[in-house]
């Protein structure tokens, strides 16, 4: 029961977190025809301490986390689709952070999230391989700075 209000309150939290991005001029969302990659990357105190310990996640100023989701808009309710994921992140000085994503699923949505630790101010740049049950390979390349708060 517990579990079940950790997880919609990680879907709620992860859901507004997207939603806000994707109204903002600058939505954090890649399309590749039908498919549709949603991404966004944020400090880990954005979450609550509960859903942080529930996912095994620590909440730190300086540790973040990066969120994919990929919806299929060609069916209908644009449904959540599950993929295989691996990325990196390069900061400003070249050095390279292999990502290590989590899949999360609950209800009728799929989440990856990979933790990320950061010093105040860093820049990050990503690249993120997707890769489709029928071997199609879609890559997402975005950049994303970092606030120890």
């Amino acid at each position: 029961m517990l579990r079940q209000k950790l997880y919609r309150g990680l879907g709620s939290l992860l859901l507004l977190l997207l939603a806000i991005t994707s109204q903002s001029a600058f939505a954090n969302v890649e399309k590749f025809g039908d498919i549709h990659v949603h991404y966004v990357a944020f400090s880990s105190t954005f979450l609550t301490p509960a859903i942080a310990k529930a996912y095994g996640i620590t909440r730190s100023r300086t540790n973040g986390l990066v969120n994919i989701s990929v919806l299929d808009t060609g069916k209908e309710g644009s449904p959540a689709v599950a993929v295989k994921i691996k990325g990196k992140a390069r900061n400003l000085i070249g050095n390279q952070v292999t990502l290590k994503f989590k899949e999360i699923r609950e209800e009728n949505s799929i989440y990856y999230i990979s933790p990320i630790a950061y010093s105040n101010e860093e820049t990050f740049r990503f690249e993120i391989e997707l890769t489709h049950d029928d071997g199609t390979v879609n890559t997402v390349k975005f950049q994303q700075k970092f606030y120890a708060d």
